[in-house]
């Protein structure tokens, strides 16, 4: 990948969780208004990845710059202030709390204060079915409703990066389709996306660029549609 118009740069990431060591020396590039995409199986360090990038956990070694800003130790409320935020693994949404009042939360920079109101009309345009269940708790959804209310409550900050960590896990195939057309409709619109799935075939056809990750390091990485057709990829993750 070349140097240009590179949003975040990841270089030689160490991280873990206390002893355990996950990420060993990472580094990945993501180009502005790009989706680019991290590929592995189960425990091969993506979440801790993303976990790293957005602040939630702190790497032992290496560097995270955002558009020249060096992020690598500034808490998760510096990132979002930088355009940064991120949709997590397993939703975490406030499950007593309505789908409006879950949307004010994600609101929780200076850019998005005076702009909330708005913010949350534009949410609704992009995700109709919201609107209509606006007044519902969260914990009353569907599993794609809440995944979708994760990704609507990223969008809250109106980021300029969006981290997206496993948006499709534990949804039935039509819904994960549907979510995919909205990541799909956000990238037209000009938004970076970086996103850590399982649904091998489904990300790389939408990638821009792609990182294989394989025991807490990049092991493969090159455009989408090149490790469709790679043979490893394809014998490791697309079962052919």
């Amino acid at each position: 990948m070349g140097k240009e118009n590179v949003m975040l740069n990841v270089n030689e990431l160490h991280a873990g969780y206390g002893a355990a060591r996950i990420l060993h020396g990472v580094s990945i590039k993501v180009r502005e208004g790009s989706v680019t995409a991290l590929i592995g199986a189960n425990g091969a360090g993506k979440t801790t990845l993303m976990r790293a990038i957005s602040g939630l956990i702190l790497p032992t070694a290496g560097n995270i710059d955002m558009e020249g800003q060096n992020l690598t130790k500034t808490d998760t409320s510096v990132r979002v202030g930088a355009g940064m935020a991120l949709s997590p693994e397993g939703r975490m949404v406030f499950p007593t709390l309505t789908i409006e009042e879950n949307l004010r939360l994600g609101a929780i920079n200076k850019r998005s204060w005076g702009k909330q109101k708005d913010q949350i009309e534009k949410t609704y345009e992009m995700f109709p079915r919201l609107k209509e269940r606006r007044r519902l708790t969260a914990g009353s959804l569907s599993g794609g409703e809440q995944q979708m209310l994760a990704v609507a409550r990223a969008l809250m900050s109106q980021p300029r990066l969006l981290l997206l960590d496993e948006p499709t896990l534990g949804l039935a195939p039509v819904i994960a389709s549907e979510v995919f057309q909205i990541l799909k409709n956000l990238a037209k619109q000009g938004l970076t996306l970086l996103i850590a799935e399982q649904n091998v075939q489904r990300t790389l056809e939408m990638a821009d660029y792609a990182y294989v990750i394989e025991h807490g390091q990049v092991h493969t990485e090159g455009p989408g549609s090149e490790l469709l057709t790679d043979a490893a990829v394809k014998q490791a993750y697309l079962g052919r």
